[in-house]
């Protein structure tokens, strides 16, 4: 009789387990100094596919900056050290290693970006090959802090 309870409890214990919800990880952004786009699509479509939420606690530059349109503005926040960074998109070529303007990549890149995001981008100019910084309180009114 005492192993049949012991087996029963234990099967409950397990099932209890099973039921429990999965803890979910949050993705923490510390520092990116950005790459090759795809990579970062593959990287955050994963993300997005979990259910993380994604923390934005440092420097996401360039490429990194895709988070923002990968991801659903309700699971983003940023901390008070989030920075991100901006410019125009380029085209590398892998041979050579050369680099040229890319205007249509350019326009699919920040049509891809939330309208608020958008809208900073362009009161700045639109993307160029100079980088545009977008931190402190002009951040935290676009996203909410962690």
């Amino acid at each position: 009789m005492r192993r049949f309870l012991f087996a029963a409890f234990l099967f409950a214990a397990v099932l209890a387990l099973l039921a429990m919800p999965q803890a979910r990880a949050d993705l923490r952004i510390l520092s990116s100094p950005g790459g090759y786009v795809g990579d970062y699509l593959q990287a955050f479509a994963r993300v997005r596919q979990s259910g993380e939420r994604v923390i934005i606690d440092g420097p996401c530059l360039s490429a990194c900056t895709l988070v923002l349109s990968t991801i659903p503005s309700n699971r983003i926040c940023v901390t008070r050290r989030a920075v991100l960074g901006f410019h125009a998109p380029r085209v590398v070529d892998r041979v050579t290693g050369r680099s040229s303007r890319a205007p249509e990549a350019t326009r699919i890149v920040v049509n891809s970006y939330p309208a608020r995001v958008r809208a900073w981008i362009k009161k700045r100019g639109g993307l160029s090959q100079k980088l545009i910084l977008l931190r402190g309180r002009e951040l935290a009114s676009l996203y909410p802090r962690c």
